[in-house]
């Protein structure tokens, strides 16, 4: 069998819903058929002429019972510590799973959500021996790890390995093989196609097989293809510690939750990214009290739909309490009950460190109950910014798409919103040419635009994607068509976000410094409350939390900058002094 035929048939399998230890079972069966030679493999008809199969009868006599499993899937697996190393599948040693201080090189495409994972792969290879490296030429391996959502996004990632090639076929024979690998969606989409269309791609890795990362590598180093595109029902890598890829970062990613069931027409992240599932609430506050103490002044939640989180891992709360959604909005999935919610997760993180901003993404408008929107408003380290992806401003599209609200409940949402936290910063995401999007329907967004004036957008041609829209709609609007009505969109939004904007001038506004401006050495930036860019001059200025002294301003400092100017997407002004989030309250 060959080794993608092995794995996609156990994805099937998975998505029927198996026993834990038949999945495992099944899992490690199929690694092992994926990471032998083919000449290790014969058919059941040679093995039998060469006597293999003569003992099958008694060695199954002997084997574990179906009850054996029932008994070993009612016992949760004790997950291993950091510090041990899970046992090789037979074929391998533990050696060779080893990464003998071989240089990884990784690169990432896409969401804020491919950036945590590109820190949790690393995290996993870190341990098992491998070291980073910022420099191509000197890497031994290369993942990148990809982005589906767009035609464009994949295109990306077939011309780097284009690239790569080059690279790959020039290397020195006294180094060891260069090894690539393709990681996160694409992968997962696309799975025996990348193999078969590009020979020189060596592993591929679905975004929740990063753990399986060392044994790819392994199987890769005898100059096999391997690959790991199975889909869980509960991977979270809630015991991994994501590493920080920049190590003077004054933010970070926490991912609280994984996959999405809200099966938009549109999104191909159902099928990349599987089911929703939620991290424990006592992992998630580990995560960002250690982020805490390392002095990250920034954390972002993060989530495919990261208010619909529910922790489901504490049995005392998996009561029969319904959810709340927002008004005027369903789902299109049957009503989920119990757990732990994303109000109660935002309440206990936000309690961690008074001077750690809280931010989240990406939502869904459905998911703002009040008792969420009442927490924003009342915490001052919950950043007033809400990201609120609309996709379109007609009735008739948003129904075609499966959002689960109509225009009007939308913009009763924004009002709402709007009166529950004063100056909230909004933004939001826009779809150009959806499959029947007439003229009208196109208008009616340009009007919804107008009408919010979004602070912040995101806004993009459709492309078509092998989603319930691929086999249930026509994607008939002409690219250039697409790409007129898109241009009308950018050009309303940023006209609509500059007057937004500009009503920050003569106001003071907290900013957290990230760093010099890449447009000017003389210059910072960092972000205010709304997540908007802000850009200031280098100078002295006082320290209000030390009376007296005059200092510059540091990455991860708090500054009040008095605003003087903006644009759709930046504001500019000059710095009064440092200071700290709790005491910036009196002047903001």
């Amino acid at each position: 069998m060959h080794p993608l035929q092995c794995v996609l048939r156990a994805q099937r399998c998975l998505r029927r819903g198996p026993l834990a230890s038949v999945s495992w079972l099944l899992l490690r069966t199929c690694r092992a058929h994926s990471s032998v030679p083919s000449s290790a493999c014969p058919s059941p008809e040679r093995q039998q002429e060469d006597g293999v199969w003569k003992d099958f009868s008694s060695r199954l006599a002997t084997g574990p019972t179906f009850q054996d499993f029932l008994r070993s899937a009612s016992v949760p697996p004790e997950q291993p510590s950091s510090s041990e190393v899970e046992d090789p599948p037979p074929y391998l040693t533990v050696d060779e799973l080893l990464g003998r201080q071989r240089r990884v090189y990784l690169e990432t495409y896409g969401c804020q959500m491919n950036v945590n994972d590109t820190e949790i792969a690393w995290s996993i290879l870190q341990k098992s021996g491998y070291l980073r490296t910022s420099n191509l030429q000197e890497a031994d391996v290369i993942l990148l790890v990809t982005c589906s959502i767009r035609g464009k996004a994949e295109q990306t990632i077939w011309n780097r390995l284009h690239q790569l090639k080059s690279l790959k076929s020039k290397r020195l024979r006294s180094r060891v093989p260069l090894r690539i690998g393709i990681l996160g969606c694409m992968a997962e989409r696309l799975k025996e196609e990348i193999l078969n269309r590009e020979k020189m791609v060596d592993i591929l890795a679905g975004p929740d097989a990063y753990r399986d990362l060392p044994r790819l590598l392994a199987v890769a180093e005898s100059g096999q293809q391997a690959a790991n595109v199975l889909l869980s029902l509960d991977e979270t890598y809630a015991d991994v510690m994501p590493v920080q890829t920049s190590p003077s970062a004054t933010s970070a990613f926490v991912s609280i939750m994984r996959g999405c069931d809200n099966m938009c027409s549109y999104c191909i992240v159902p099928f990349t990214r599987g089911r929703e599932r939620s991290r424990p609430v006592a992992s998630i506050l580990e995560e960002v009290r250690k982020l805490s103490e390392q002095g990250l002044k920034e954390v972002t939640l993060l989530g495919q739909n990261v208010n619909s989180f529910r922790d489901n891992s504490e049995v005392q709360f998996n009561n029969a309490v319904s959810t709340n959604l927002s008004r005027g909005f369903s789902t299109n999935y049957k009503a989920k009950q119990g757990g732990l919610r994303f109000a109660h997760l935002l309440d206990q993180v936000s309690r961690i460190d008074p001077e750690m901003r809280i931010r989240f993404t990406s939502p869904h408008p459905k998911d703002f109950p009040d008792e969420v929107l009442q927490l924003i408003h009342e915490r001052d380290n919950i950043c007033k910014q809400i990201h609120l992806p609309a996709q379109s401003g007609s009735s008739r599209v948003l129904e075609a798409m499966r959002r689960g609200y109509s225009r009007e409940a939308y913009v009763e949402l924004i009002q709402h919103i709007r009166e529950s936290i004063p100056g909230v910063s909004l933004s939001s995401d826009f779809i150009a040419g959806f499959c029947g999007e007439t003229e009208e329907d196109h208008l009616q967004t340009v009007s919804l635009l107008r009408e919010v004036r979004y602070n912040i957008g995101f806004l993009f041609a459709y492309s078509m994607r092998q989603t319930r829209a691929y086999h249930r709609l026509k994607d008939d609007i002409p690219e250039e068509v697409k790409l007129r009505r898109l241009e009308e969109l950018i050009t309303v939004f940023r006209e609509e976000a500059t007057k937004a904007n500009k009503s920050f001038v003569g106001c003071t506004q907290l900013v957290l410094v990230e760093g010099p401006s890449k447009r000017s050495a003389t210059d910072l930036c960092g972000r205010n409350d709304g997540n908007l860019k802000v850009i200031f001059a280098d100078v002295e200025m006082e320290d209000a939390t030390d009376s007296g002294l005059r200092v510059r301003a540091q990455p991860g400092d708090y500054v009040l900058v008095k605003i003087t100017s903006a644009s759709s997407q930046t504001l500019k002004g000059h710095v009064l002094c440092k200071t700290t989030l709790k005491d910036s309250t009196a002047y903001c």
